[in-house]
């Protein structure tokens, strides 16, 4: 999963993306509200952690922007976590009012963001539970860790990111480069591992660590996560 921390604190900013990244996110950031906004509309998000008081262009502005755009566009619809400084109860509708999905006052724990982000990502995907299923295959969003059968599954970064990535968005085919924009960030990944043909490494590994998961090949589309057939009842074998 990718997430883009837009905050002009520089050590906020810091403390942000190292937490994300210790919870297996690919992370972008920006400090201001110009450069931010032009990543949000650039690159490719699952969801974007938004200040409020930016210089350049506040954050309602980028906000109002990104909600303002043709439907095509990705972060049109990308969940938005707002931080601010600001505690007015007026100020905090306007924001919910312009397309914010959640509203962090500070100061705040880093642990709080990281709980308020995974719940407006599972709300986006429409799961409500922090645990969610795919046949025997458990990921627990808390504690990022993915299980199989009830048994801990060891994956690299990349690995689980991709996973996770495609345990959100189930029964739904993504090409090899939509897959790509999910899982790498722009500061700490090579363009060498973006080449598409490292997605098919990293399926090939996923099947293997995985036996039982349906990770379909779509010819000439890409690839995708199949939600197992639920099982008959008993009034339907009658």
């Amino acid at each position: 999963m990718r997430v883009l921390v837009i905050e002009d604190d520089l050590e906020l900013n810091k403390q942000l993306v190292e937490a994300l990244e210790n919870e297996h996110y690919s992370v972008d950031k920006a400090f201001d509200g110009e450069e931010g906004q032009f990543l949000g509309e650039t690159e490719t998000y699952d969801a974007i952690i938004l200040d409020l008081g930016l210089p350049k262009l506040n954050g309602v502005s980028v906000l109002e922007a990104w909600r303002d755009l043709d439907a095509e566009s990705p972060v049109k619809n990308v969940p938005v976590l707002v931080l601010t400084a600001r505690n007015k109860w007026s100020e905090k509708v306007e924001v919910f009012d312009k397309g914010a999905d959640d509203y962090v006052t500070k100061p705040f724990h880093i642990e709080e963001i990281l709980a308020r982000l995974r719940a407006i990502i599972r709300r986006h995907s429409g799961h409500s539970s922090a645990q969610i299923t795919c046949g025997p295959v458990i990921l627990d969003t808390r504690s990022s860790r993915i299980t199989l059968n009830g048994k801990l599954v060891e994956l690299t970064a990349h690995e689980f990111k991709l996973f996770a990535f495609m345990m959100h968005n189930p029964d739904e085919v993504f090409s090899r480069t939509e897959l790509s924009e999910h899982i790498y960030d722009l500061q700490h990944d090579p363009d060498s591992l973006k080449d598409s043909n490292t997605i098919d490494v990293f399926i090939a590994r996923l099947r293997k660590k995985l036996p039982g998961v349906n990770i379909d090949t779509i010819r000439g589309r890409g690839y995708r996560l199949s939600l197992p057939s639920p099982e008959p009842s008993s009034s339907d074998s009658k």
